[in-house]
């Protein structure tokens, strides 16, 4: 089982509400929203834009994701209690549409649909917020963000450290959050951090929170992304691996085939 800090856990009282008409679709252990790129960001605007804000958890999910669910209950809960759960990868959405073929299936790239909402946003009605990193990829994030999305209107940011924070911590950032206005919260905490952070987020707060990876890295530009015919042909974990193998081996070398074993699973 793969270990995940207490207190990112969500328990089930917590049950958020999947919006009407979002059905889920099971793809191994996790329960996937069908939706097409186009249909995914504008469902993401519209929950930051509405009348009446309301907490609101997205996430963006792959192979490896998968893989954890399925060795790890409380995380497959917490997947599966998500308002809205886009298909990430490559192989899932081939995996989508082999079980579910009757539903619109398409990648719902959690980077892509960072740098939509970033250009298409409304600045009197969208204010972002960005959870995550370490302050001098922020810095640079920042920096991009100016100058490739000059309307995109950023109220705030925090780069909490690298360990579990203490309810005094949360607190405070949460009031920070508040305090700023933001509409919608970026959060890039790494897997599965950022998946319990964002749930926990749609809770306490009134923000569309998502979850995004490894988004901040890529806009920033410290982290290369692979070649755009690599993340169609499915082998972007390939390139990422080559690059970041010490940091990556388990999330593919371990993750890949758990996934597969996965799916053939919980076929239905």
């Amino acid at each position: 089982m793969t270990p995940l800090a207490g207190n990112w856990f969500i328990h089930s009282r917590y049950r958020l509400t999947v919006p009407e008409g979002s059905p889920k679709f099971r793809i191994g252990s996790i329960d996937f929203t069908a939706a097409r790129f186009a249909h995914a960001t504008q469902e993401i605007l519209r929950e930051a834009n509405g009348p009446q804000p309301r907490g609101i958890s997205v996430h963006f999910a792959n192979a490896y994701n998968i893989a954890l669910a399925e060795h790890d209950e409380r995380y497959r809960e917490l997947m599966n209690q998500g308002d809205y759960v886009f298909t990430d990868g490559t192989p899932v959405v081939w995996a989508g549409k082999r079980l579910h073929p009757n539903q619109d299936w398409e990648r719902v790239y959690g980077p892509d649909v960072t740098e939509w909402v970033l250009k298409n946003s409304d600045p009197a009605k969208t204010l972002h917020y960005f959870l995550g990193s370490t302050p001098h990829t922020m810095e640079k994030l920042q920096h991009e963000i100016k100058n490739r999305f000059p309307t995109a209107q950023i109220v705030g940011y925090d780069c909490p450290p690298f360990r579990e924070p203490t309810e005094s911590e949360l607190s405070t950032r949460d009031q920070r959050i508040k305090e700023s206005g933001a509409t919608i919260v970026w959060v890039g905490l790494g897997t599965p951090k950022q998946d319990f952070e964002v749930q926990r987020l749609a809770r306490v707060l009134p923000v569309t929170a998502v979850a995004v990876g490894a988004a901040f890295d890529f806009i920033a530009q410290t982290v290369p992304q692979a070649p755009k015919w690599m993340q169609s042909s499915g082998l972007e974990w390939g390139y990422r691996l080559a690059r970041e193998p010490r940091r990556l081996a388990k999330r593919y070398l371990w993750g890949n085939p758990q996934f597969i074993r996965s799916v053939i699973k919980n076929r239905s």
